[in-house]
C-alpha cells in the first residue's frame, strides 16, 4: 500500500452517495492501515539506507583515515563513545561495515559521487578483496554473477534491513541471493526467514530432485577430558540428494548409513555403541541419538543430532543424557562421559552462557549436509527470477 492506495480508497469513499456506517468504519480502517503500513515501509527503508551509508563512511575512513592503524573493533568502539547515541553503537557499525561491502549495488539509489565510488568497489577485485581484508570477511562471499545479484530498489521496497541482517550471516553469495529472492517471493517475515536459514532450506534446495515442490511444501509459521570438535562438520558423504526434505531421522539414517565415514569425520578413537539409546528417567523413556565410546579418552559420548538452530532447551536434554549416563552407565575406569550437539547454526554467545555453570563436559557444533549443486541451483534461480519479473 502506499500513497494511490490512500487516493483510491478516498475516492470510493466520495463515490457513496449515502455511506452506511459500515462504509465510514471501513473507509477510516483502511486509511489507517494504508498509511500506516506506508509509514512502516518509509522507516525501513530510511534504516537500510542510514546503515549502508555509515557502512561507506567507515571503509572509506578505514582506507583513507590519518589513524589507519585503529582499525577494527578498535576504532568502532571509540566511534560508538564519541557518537554516544542510542543505536549507534558497536554492533551495528560492524553489521553496517558488511552491509556495505556486501551489498555495493545498493548505492545506485544515492547521489553520482556515492554511486560511482560503490559501483567502482562492486567492479575491481583488488579494491574489495582489501576492504574485506579490513572487515574479516572472506573472498569467497565477496563476488558473484551480476546476473545473482537482488536489484537495489528491489532490497529496499521489499526487505527490511532486519532481514537483510539475517542474510547477511551467510557467507555463500549464491545462498544470499537465495534467501533474498525466496524471501520476496514468499512475503517472509523475519522469523520465518531465521526460520528457513536455520533449517538450511538453501543446502536442502540444493540436495533436493524437486526444488520446486519442496519450496511449495513450506508452511510459513502462524504467528577434564580434552575434546577436540571440528567446526562445522562435514556430511557431503551423507548422499542425502536423492532426498526431498531432509529431517532429524534421514540424517541419523544416513550417519548409521555411513558409520565409517562418520567416525572419521568425529576424530580418533570413537567406537559406535548405540543408536536411540533408551533410558529411564522419572518412570518414562527418553532415547540418546546416538552413543559411542572414545577408546583415547575412556569415556563414552553422546550425540544429539538438531535440524534446526542452537536452543539452550537441546543444550538441557543433552545436559540431562549425560547426567544420566555418569549415574548408571559408567564403568571401573572411565571417565566422565560427553555431550555433543549438532545442530545448523549456532550464537556463540548464546553457547557460551547456556554453557555456564554446567558440570558436563558439552561441546556444540555445527555439520552441512552437502554443497549444493550450484549448477543446479543457478538454473533454479533463474526461473525463479523469471517469475518474480512476471
Amino acid at each position: 500500500m502506499d500513497n494511490e492506495q490512500l487516493t483510491l480508497i478516498a475516492d470510493g469513499w466520495m463515490q457513496k452517495s449515502a455511506p452506511t456506517f459500515n462504509d465510514l468504519s471501513d473507509s477510516i480502517i483502511q486509511t489507517h492501515q494504508s498509511a500506516q503500513n506506508t509509514a512502516i515501509k518509509a522507516v525501513n527503508q530510511m534504516a537500510t539506507l542510514r546503515n549502508w551509508l555509515i557502512g561507506c563512511y567507515i571503509v572509506e575512513y578505514e582506507q583513507k583515515g590519518s589513524d589507519r592503524a585503529k582499525y577494527g573493533d578498535r576504532l568502532l568502539k571509540r566511534l560508538e563513545e564519541r557518537v554516544n547515541t542510542k543505536g549507534l553503537n558497536l554492533t551495528l557499525f560492524k553489521v553496517a561495515r558488511n552491509f556495505y561491502l556486501l551489498y555495493p549495488q545498493i548505492g545506485d539509489l544515492l547521489s553520482s559521487p556515492i554511486r560511482s565510488t560503490a559501483s567502482d568497489k562492486f567492479e575491481k577485485g583488488a579494491t574489495l578483496s582489501h576492504q574485506l581484508a579490513l572487515s574479516g570477511i572472506s573472498q569467497k562471499g565477496a563476488t558473484l554473477s551480476h546476473q545473482f545479484v537482488t536489484p537495489a530498489k528491489d532490497m529496499l521496497a521489499k526487505l527490511s534491513f532486519a532481514h537483510i541482517r539475517e542474510i547477511m550471516t551467510q557467507d555463500d553469495p549464491l545462498a544470499r541471493f537465495f534467501y533474498e529472492t525466496e524471501c520476496i517471493k514468499g512475503t517472509w517475515s523475519v522469523r520465518e526467514l531465521r526460520r528457513q536459514i536455520a533449517t538450511n532450506l538453501y543446502f536442502r534446495s540444493g540436495v533436493s530432485k524437486d526444488p520446486k515442490k519442496l519450496l511449495a511444501s513450506i508452511e510459513p509459521e502462524k504467528n577434564t577430558a580434552a575434546l577436540t570438535i571440528r567446526q562445522p562438520f562435514a556430511f557431503e558423504f551423507l548422499g542425502l540428494n536423492a532426498k526431498d526434505v531432509v529431517t532429524e531421522g534421514d540424517l541419523e539414517d544416513a550417519l548409521i548409513s555411513h558409520l565409517q565415514d562418520f567416525l572419521l569425520e568425529l576424530g580418533k578413537g570413537f567406537c559406535f555403541e548405540y543408536r536411540q539409546k533408551r533410558m529411564i528417567i522419572d518412570d518414562e523413556y527418553y532415547f540418546a541419538d546416538l552413543v559411542f565410546y572414545n577408546r583415547i579418552l575412556h569415556c563414552s559420548v553422546i550425540v544429539e543430532l538438531k535440524n534446526d538452530e542452537f536452543r539452550h532447551e537441546y543444550l538441557g536434554q543433552l545436559n540431562a543424557y549425560v547426567s544420566y549416563y555418569k549415574e548408571n552407565e559408567m564403568y571401573e575406569g572411565d571417565n566422565p562421559p560427553v555431550g555433543i550437539l549438532l545442530c545448523t547454526r549456532k550464537g556463540e554467545k548464546m553457547v557460551e552462557y547456556a554453557i555456564a555453570g554446567m558440570d558436563n563436559n558439552l561441546f556444540v557444533s555445527t555439520y552441512m549436509l552437502q554443497l549444493p549443486d550450484k549448477a543446479t541451483l543457478e538454473k533454479f534461480l533463474r526461473d525463479e527470477i523469471k517469475d518474480l519479473d512476471e
